[in-house]
C-alpha cells in the first residue's frame, strides 16, 4: 500500500502493545460488551515485533515478578474481569497449584505467558511487524503514518481520533559503548548467549547494580561453571530494593492523584526517597545468595565470581573472538584489563522519544519542558489547539510517578484513559468509582 492510500478511520490507533497497551485494548473490549453492539469503540494496534512479547531476553529461569499477580492487566480496574492472571490460571488447569505455592509473586516465565495469554484473546485487530513513524493533524482527526518492518518501502496512513502511544522504553548503552555480538544490554541476554561465536576465554562481564545485573551474574554463574563472571558497578556493592508495605504505597493508584498534584521540588524529593523501591536495588535474598557463592569460592581458593567495587568501564573493544575490557577504580587505585567472551551491561532503560512522532502539521512548542512532556492527569500529552488526543500510556514517570513505568498502575490508567477517550466510566464493579476517587 503507498503513502497516498488512506486505510478506515478508528476511534482509537494505539501505538505498541506491550502491557500497557494490551490492558488498554482490553478495557476497549469490556466497555463494548457492556455498551452493546450499536455504538463500538472502534480500535487498532500496531507494533514493530513480529509478536507478543515480554522482555523475552530476560526469562531466566527462576527470576520471579517482583510485584503481586493482583496487579495484572485487569484485576485493579475490574476484579471479575476473565482476563485476570487468576482466571489464566484456572483455565491452564493450575489455580489449585499455584495456590499451594502460597506465594504472590510468580515466576517471570508464568507471567510472560499469561500475558501472551491474554495477547491471544485479544479480538481487536493488531498489526504486528508494523512501525508508526509519524502522527499528523488534518484538522479534524489524526492521521498516523505506518511502515512495514520487513519493507520500509510498504507504507500506508490510518486515521485516527485518538492516539494512544504506548511504545516502551528504549534501552540504554553508555556513551562510548557500541553493541555488537559480543557487547550488549541485558534485555537481549538469551538470545545473544545464544548466538556467541565462541567462548575462547571462559570469561563475563557484567555492568550494572540494580536487579538485572544481579540476576544476569547469577544466571551466567550458573549456566556457565566453567567461566568467571566478573561484575562491575560504580557503588561499594549490591544495595537492597525497599518492597516494605509503607514504601510500595508510592505505587497505589491513589499515589498518582498525589504525585501529579504535588509542587515540582516535592515531586523531585519523591522520586529521590523512593528511588530504591525499583532503581538501581536488588532483592536481598539474591544479594545474600551472591554473596554467599563469592565467599565460598574464597575458602576454596577457585574465584569464578569476582566483583569489582567502584569501578567504571574505562576502555572497551570488541573483536572477532572476545572483548578486550578495561576497567578502572573511581578512587584512582589502578585498573584491570580483562579478556572476556562477551560484555552484557545491564545499564537501564529510558522511555521512548514522542516528539519524534510529531509531523510538521502538530504544533508541539508548548507540549514539552526540554526533553519532557507536559502530561495532564488523564495521561493526554498538552496540545491545546487539538480537540482529540494523543495519550502516553506510560514514560510519565515525572508527571505521574514511579508506577508510570512500571506493571503496577496497568490497568487503573487504562481506565484512565478510557474514561477521557470515551467520558464514560469504564468499569462497573462497584469498586471501581471509589478506587478512582480516593
Amino acid at each position: 500500500m503507498t503513502m497516498d492510500e488512506l486505510s478506515g478511520a478508528v476511534d482509537v490507533l494505539g501505538i505498541g502493545f506491550g502491557p500497557s497497551n494490551l490492558s488498554l485494548a482490553i478495557a476497549i473490549e469490556e466497555f463494548n460488551d457492556r455498551r452493546g453492539a450499536d455504538r463500538p469503540l472502534t480500535a487498532r494496534f500496531v507494533d514493530v515485533r513480529p509478536q507478543f512479547g515480554w522482555h523475552d531476553g530476560m526469562l531466566l529461569p527462576g527470576t520471579t515478578m517482583q510485584i503481586s499477580f493482583l496487579k495484572d492487566l485487569v484485576s485493579l480496574r475490574t476484579p471479575t474481569s476473565p482476563f485476570t492472571f487468576l482466571n489464566y490460571l484456572q483455565e491452564q488447569g493450575r489455580l489449585s497449584d499455584f495456590i499451594n505455592l502460597k506465594t504472590f509473586f510468580p515466576t517471570r516465565r508464568e507471567f510472560h505467558g499469561y500475558l501472551s495469554w491474554a495477547a491471544g484473546r485479544i479480538g481487536l485487530p493488531v498489526s504486528y511487524g508494523t512501525r508508526a513513524t509519524r502522527i499528523d493533524w488534518s484538522g479534524d482527526r489524526f492521521e498516523v503514518t505506518l511502515e512495514s518492518v520487513a519493507d520500509s518501502s510498504e507504507t500506508t496512513r490510518v486515521a485516527a481520533r485518538h492516539v494512544v502511544i504506548g511504545a516502551g522504553i528504549r534501552p540504554v548503552l553508555p556513551e562510548g559503548i557500541v553493541p555488537g555480538a559480543r557487547v550488549f544490554h541485558n534485555h537481549q541476554l538469551l538470545t545473544k548467549l545464544a548466538e556467541l561465536p565462541s567462548r575462547p576465554h571462559g570469561r563475563f562481564l557484567v555492568v550494572g547494580s540494580g536487579q538485572s545485573a544481579a540476576e544476569v551474574a547469577a544466571y551466567l554463574h550458573d549456566s556457565y561453571p566453567d567461566a568467571e563472571v566478573h561484575a562491575s558497578f560504580r557503588r561499594f556493592g549490591y544495595s537492597p530494593s525497599d518492597d516494605t508495605p509503607y514504601a510500595n504505597r508510592i505505587f497505589d493508584p491513589a499515589a498518582v492523584d498525589e504525585f501529579y498534584t504535588a509542587p515540582p521540588e516535592l515531586k523531585q524529593q519523591l522520586l529521590d526517597y523512593h528511588w530504591q523501591t525499583n532503581y538501581s536495588a536488588v532483592d536481598a535474598d539474591l544479594i545474600r545468595d551472591l554473596y554467599q557463592r563469592e565467599y565460598d569460592e574464597s575458602t576454596r581458593g577457585v574465584r569464578r565470581l569476582i566483583v569489582h567495587k567502584v569501578t567504571g568501564i574505562e576502555q572497551l573493544s570488541e573483536g572477532s573472538d572476545g572483548v578486550t575490557a578495561t576497567i578502572r577504580d573511581l578512587g584512582d587505585r589502578g585498573s584491570t584489563t580483562l579478556e572476556v567472551d562477551a560484555a552484557v551491561f545491564a545499564t537501564g532503560f529510558r522511555p521512548a522519544d514522542t516528539r519524534g512522532m510529531l509531523g510538521p502539521s502538530i504544533d508541539g512548542s508548548s507540549s514539552f519542558e526540554g526533553d519532557l512532556p507536559i502530561v495532564e492527569r488523564d495521561y493526554r500529552l498538552r496540545l491545546p489547539s487539538m480537540a482529540e488526543r494523543i495519550f502516553l500510556n506510560g514514560g510519565v514517570q515525572h508527571s505521574h510517578g514511579l508506577t508510570s513505568s512500571l506493571l503496577s498502575n496497568v490497568a487503573v490508567r487504562a481506565a484512565d484513559i478510557l474514561r477521557a477517550i470515551t467520558d464514560e466510566q469504564p468499569a462497573s464493579h462497584p469498586d471501581h468509582h471509589a478506587l478512582q476517587q480516593r
